[in-house]
């Protein structure tokens, strides 16, 4: 989805950040432009998911340098919700229960806080129940899913369409799903791919964590990034993704050592 006009989104300059005094990620350089699609891809422990974290303002992360630039803006002068307003979105590995929390007024009231945020018009209940209905059809759910409380005895394949309606409706500039595939069966990931798809843009980006090929296959990414001990070791196209599922991830990390031990 790359086009000749992209502009810089997000900028990340030797990133580094810790949690309860340990480092986990390492002087990271990491730049998203419009239309872009990439995937962050690595072992367990790799930091992918903290990445992923320490963007969004998880408050259990400490970061301990580098810089991150949101459309030009110090992303770490904002606080968490600042940076959702702001067009960055985080659709979690394990999205949380909300007991007692309806859907639908949980849906309404994130849409509407954007939307003031953005100048725009806020919508009535009557208004949102029509839109966010539309926007359901994206992800085959039911309109039932409206009137339960947030996440509270969905599936897992019904907490990940949940997280990408959320998407459809706050438009962000750039989305960041954390491995959106986990525990996902072959019907619910081709949905909620059929969902990312429709709303990647030539205006905002798409960054995928995920441990396998396969949501590769369904979201197909301009470029794929291999994650270990906290910093980006190899970047490709998709074809790298497929050469991770053949071969695994070690002669990466072996082929990173050699190029440091050559540039020492």
């Amino acid at each position: 989805m790359m086009n000749s006009d992209s502009k810089i989104l997000l900028e990340v300059r030797g990133l580094c950040a810790s949690v309860n005094g340990t480092a986990i990620l390492k002087d990271l350089d990491f730049t998203v432009r419009s239309g872009e699609v990439h995937a962050i891809m690595g072992q367990n422990g790799s930091g992918k998911s903290t990445f992923a974290k320490v963007l969004a303002g998880h408050p259990a992360y400490e970061v301990t340098g580098g810089s991150v630039l949101f459309e030009g803006q110090d992303l770490f002068a904002l606080k968490p919700e600042q940076r959702a307003r702001a067009g960055l979105f985080l659709a979690f590995q394990y999205p949380i229960e909300v007991p007692g929390v309806v859907n639908s007024q949980f849906l309404r009231l994130t849409y509407n806080t954007v939307q003031k945020e953005r100048g725009n018009e806020e919508l009535d209940p009557l208004e949102f129940d029509d839109f966010v209905r539309e926007k359901m059809q994206l992800l085959e759910m039911s309109p039932d899913f409206l009137d339960r409380s947030v996440n509270d005895g969905f599936s897992g394949g019904e907490k990940k369409r949940n997280e990408i309606l959320q998407m459809a409706l706050l438009e962000p500039r750039v989305a960041i799903l954390d491995e959106t595939d986990s525990g996902l069966d072959i019907d619910a990931l081709r949905i909620v791919a059929h969902g990312v798809n429709q709303l990647s843009t030539r205006d905002n980006a798409i960054v995928m964590v995920t441990h396998y090929q396969r949501l590769l296959n369904y979201i197909v990414p301009d470029f794929v990034h291999v994650m270990d001990a906290g910093r980006i070791i190899k970047t490709g196209g998709k074809e790298l993704a497929l050469e991770l599922e053949e071969r695994g991830y070690e002669w990466v990390s072996d082929e990173y050592a050699a190029a440091q031990t050559v540039t020492a």
